[in-house]
């Protein structure tokens, strides 16, 4: 790995040819670039298996009605890239990138585009702990919040994999830890107590990350926290 220093005003990330462009607290640096070995493990094949679905859903099944209805919201939702610019997906994007939360919290297909022109509002209030002698992560969250109220929607947890405690980046691997469904007649309440999917000690850094998932499919960014297991 070298570091690098651009011109002035220039910016890269990513991959081009044998090289990858990234940063980190250093500065900006570049790597060869390595093809990562495919374990094909069950939970790839899942998540292969619903993008799959969803991109035949999206030529198959919407009409060209609601095709047009994800690309209006998409051309009215600023995103941003791994440089900070402000872009646009298209609405094949948004619509996957919602729909496959959905599918993992066990809800409907959403194929009408949202016509509110955001994102959902992401989790403010999430505070994580866990301990080694039970293995649970409680995951303390705002239960005040709309979606909490609202019938299809959901909070997803993930847990990435823990490290030790003078970590202070974390980029991947998460899995889900677990999922909270809003409810109109009885509202989930915080926090919310969840196995680990990974195995940690005291005195690891462990990393939660969530998103929410509003009825009408706008999926929130992740609200990310990390802390260290207790005994």
């Amino acid at each position: 790995m070298a570091l690098i220093r651009f011109p002035e005003g220039q910016q890269r990330s990513g991959s081009a040819g044998g090289s990858v462009y990234s940063r980190n607290r250093s500065g900006a640096y570049i790597r060869a670039r390595s093809v990562p070995v495919n374990p094909n493990t069950d939970r790839q094949v899942a998540s292969r298996n619903i993008m799959r679905a969803l991109s035949i859903a999206w030529n198959n099944t919407l009409t060209q009605d609601q095709r047009d209805s994800w690309e209006v919201y998409a051309q009215n939702v600023v995103w941003q890239n791994k440089l900070g610019d402000a872009i646009n997906l298209t609405g094949l994007n948004h619509y996957t990138r919602s729909n496959s939360a959905v599918l993992a919290a066990g809800l409907t297909r959403v194929d009408d585009a949202p016509t509110t022109f955001t994102l959902a509002a992401a989790e403010a209030a999430l505070v994580p702990t866990a301990s080694e002698a039970t293995q649970i992560v409680s995951c303390a969250y705002d239960d005040a919040a709309d979606w909490g109220s609202e019938d299809g929607s959901a909070q997803l947890f993930y847990q990435g994999l823990p490290g030790n405690a003078s970590k202070k980046f974390f980029a991947s691997p998460y899995r889900l830890l677990g999922i909270v469904l809003g409810d109109s007649g009885t509202p989930p309440t915080s926090p919310e107590a969840l196995a680990a999917v990974f195995p940690f000690a005291e005195g690891n850094r462990i990393w939660v990350r969530s998103r929410i998932l509003r009825a009408d499919g706008r999926l929130s960014e992740f609200a990310v926290a990390n802390f260290l297991g207790a005994a």
